[in-house]
């Protein structure tokens, strides 16, 4: 076994690699030993160091330095050449005991066309120096280029990442545009805009983020805004966001109106936003075209023509195997993979996740302001909502009273979870789909365990065939469960948003006729907003218990907890701190608002289309398989042994070749078992049910998530039809 420690030390060098992701001291010292090697190598070439620098910028990467990321490449680099080196040497060592077969042995079992190939079987014949020089050169050939991968492919990820960054800032672009020409419409200052947006950049998004570096720029080292704002135009993996930049610094510069500016660019990226819309459109019209022709038809044209010369000349349930077991599901991964990297650049709808807006502590419901209320939240800025101050300003004696009321309060919203669950616990759990995940699985462990095992001892085919449907009946059951709890949180989100609109319309409305926005939230909670309604209420009685708006309209955002709700609330909160006069504000959030929800509202029904085409081609697909079930295979049984029938059974072989007459189709059939192929149908079906409801929720709906629900119900209609021609 010593021959082998080269090797295990090559393998546990590799594996060492990975402690850094889960050890600091493992990542401390290997930034050390980076460091030492190649720390003073990496700055020599300052326009590589500076091409670098500008890949690391555009991707955003945080917490590391040039010199680190770079060393830390090369490091890697140089260990997983050596580590490949030496594991090159092994592989072609085996290569060579896996050779030696002899020329002769190799003639005989290939065709006279092919008996050249029976040259490599000399290389187990070479002599001790010309192996040496062989491991040599294999060696170095393994190892350098294991090295130039990793070393390319640590500089490649910084590349996809930036390409990513820049998808991302596109799409939030627009809305981050409306924010700050609301802004700077309701009176705000510049510098004073930028360092709110850097406030709220958890909102809106990867746009906000990127600007808020030249916010840092401003406030850390004192950078004027234009030099500020043009290096953002060259950092930036974003064209749109340059072109952004640079404008707003030469309109600084010039003096020249920054609102006016903004509102220009506002109108236009709201007419961009239809033209992208339209590509959108396009382009998942040509994907959803694609995926069926080349992952629903392509697959069954492929089975079908292999299922006939399996049946009829010879065996192909190994290549169908690879086919459904491999090549469909590692298809559709691709496949999904690609459309979300290319429609992520096109699309200009992408909202802020909401597990980001669910990771937000949601208030107590009692509409008292606690002590966990934020600081900015106690006042002490001018007021222009027309409310009250209350309970401002107190001294340490009073601080001192209410500590212990204080305290009882944080310890009742610790329990706000148990609350809720005792209150309403269905829609507790139906509220967080991991919940019901962790409910669902236990249980269809469980129906698995009663309904499936024992296992009767047989054949693999009649083993397998005893838990592939209970398996897919559970399947079902988990995916359905998820589906239920997350189209719950999905469909009440939607209600509210879409009342969103009206919301700041009717705000507008009453505080341009020269109401207060007290007075204003007051009067437009006592209308019907639909979904929204019962939330503004409790805003109102949480202004009339002697809340300020802004804090009554954050515990509304996080009841609520809608990246639309979240966006109007950090607006509106934004624009009353700077003025009383924030109907105009309102208008604004009042469109963006409406647009994002009309954008939305018009893919869903242009992609209806191609929803309904991939569940056609799917029952064309089950309809399909399930004939080859019901009837070729029958047929084919019965012309097995003319007049008869039987030369082929359900759960065995026909024991070779039986006489059909000269040319008969029973001549070429061989020894088959038909169980196998009736097998591999349910379970090509049932993979193309999860495949094709998976494709139908990123195409449809911008996610593989929405797609569970359409995977339930193609596993239904495959369920049903294989029980019917009683295969399952």
């Amino acid at each position: 076994m010593i021959e082998y420690l080269p090797l295990a030390g090559a393998v546990a060098v590799c594996l060492a690699l990975a402690l850094p992701l889960v050890d600091d001291r493992a990542d401390l010292f290997v930034t050390r030993v980076a460091l030492s090697a190649f720390g003073d190598y990496v700055g020599e070439n300052e326009a590589r160091r500076q091409a670098q620098r500008d890949r690391m910028r555009a991707a955003h990467v945080a917490g590391t330095t040039h010199r680190v990321y770079a060393s830390r490449t090369l490091l890697y680099a140089a260990v997983l050449g050596v580590a490949g080196s030496v594991i090159g040497v092994y592989a072609a060592a085996g290569l060579l005991a896996a050779l030696d077969v002899g020329g002769a042995a190799i003639r005989e079992a290939l065709p006279s066309a092919f008996e050249f190939v029976a040259v490599v079987a000399r290389l187990a014949d070479l002599g001790l120096f010309r192996l040496f020089v062989l491991l040599t050169v294999v060696s170095a050939t393994v190892g350098a280029g294991i090295a130039l991968g990793a070393y390319v492919a640590r500089w490649q990820l910084l590349d996809q990442r930036a390409h990513a960054r820049a998808a991302e800032i596109d799409a939030t672009l627009p809305r981050t545009v409306a924010f700050m020409y609301a802004l700077s419409r309701s009176g705000m200052a510049f510098p004073r805009v930028m360092d709110t947006l850097a406030e709220n950049e958890a909102v809106y998004g990867e746009a906000a983020s990127e600007l808020s570096v030249a916010v840092r720029d401003m406030n850390a080292f004192g950078t004027d805004a234009l030099t500020a704002l043009q290096r953002i135009s060259r950092r930036t993996p974003s064209d749109d966001l340059a072109d952004f930049s640079e404008n707003l610094a030469s309109v600084l510069g010039t003096g020249q109106s920054v609102s006016t500016f903004l509102n220009d660019q506002y109108e236009r990226y709201q007419a961009e936003a239809e033209a992208k819309q339209e590509q959108y459109l396009e382009l998942l019209s040509t994907f959803a075209e694609a995926y069926v022709t080349a992952l629903v038809a392509g697959p069954l044209f492929f089975i079908t023509i292999l299922v006939v010369i399996g049946l009829v000349l010879q065996d192909t349930l190994p290549l169908l195997r690879v086919i459904v077991y491999l090549g469909v599901p590692l298809a559709t991964f691709g496949f999904v993979v690609y459309v979300d990297s290319v429609t992520q650049a096109v699309g200009g709808t992408q909202t802020v996740a909401a597990s980001s807006l669910a990771d937000q502590d949601t208030p107590s419901v009692t509409g008292v302001r606690h002590a966990t209320d934020e600081p900015g939240d106690r006042g002490d800025s001018p007021r222009f909502d027309g409310g009250t101050a209350s309970g401002r300003g107190a001294d340490a004696a009073g601080a001192d009273r209410w500590a212990e009321s204080r305290e009882r309060l944080r310890v009742y919203d610790r329990l706000r979870w148990v609350r809720r669950l005792v209150a309403s616990p269905a829609e507790t759990v139906l509220a967080s789909p991991r919940t019901v995940l962790l409910v669902a699985v236990p249980v269809a462990v469980a129906g698995l365990l009663v309904f499936a095992f024992p296992i009767m001892l047989g054949t693999p085919v009649e083993m397998v065939g005893q838990i592939d449907g209970p398996l897919v009946v559970a399947t079902a059951f988990v995916l359905a469960a998820y589906a239920v709890a997350y189209e719950f949180g999905k469909r009440r989100v939607r209600r509210i948003e879409s009342a969103v609109p009206d919301f700041l319309d009717r705000l507008a409305s009453i505080n341009e006729a020269g109401t207060a926005v007290v007075g204003s939230v007051r009067r437009v909670a006592d209308s019907n907003l639909e979904a929204l309604t019962e939330d503004l209420r409790r805003t109102r009685r949480d202004i009339d218990w002697g809340a300020d708006v802004t804090t009554a309209l954050r515990r509304l955002e996080r009841r609520v907890r809608s990246p639309m709700t979240s966006r109007a609330v950090a607006l509106v909160t934004n624009a009353i701190r700077a003025s009383g006069d924030v109907g105009p504000v309102l208008r604004i959030a009042a469109d963006e608002s409406r647009a994002t929800w009309s954008l939305r509202r018009e893919r869903r029904q242009v992609m209806l289309t191609y929803l309904i085409v991939i569940y056609i081609s799917f029952l064309v697909f089950l309809g399909i398989i399930a004939a080859l079930s019901v009837s070729f295979i029958p047929a084919i049984e019965a012309a097995g042994v003319p007049g008869t029938g039987g030369g082929l059974s359900s759960g065995g072989s026909a024991g070779g070749a039986v006489p059909g007459g000269p040319g008969g189709i029973g001549e070429g059939i061989g020894d088959i078992d038909v169980a196998e192929y009736e097998q591999l149908f349910f379970h090509a079906a049932s993979i193309q049910a999860v495949c094709s409801g998976l494709v139908a929720g990123q195409l449809g709906e911008g996610s593989v998530r929405d797609g569970v629900k359409h995977v339930v119900v193609l596993l239904a209609l495959t369920l049903v039809a294989f029980v019917a021609i009683g295969a399952v």
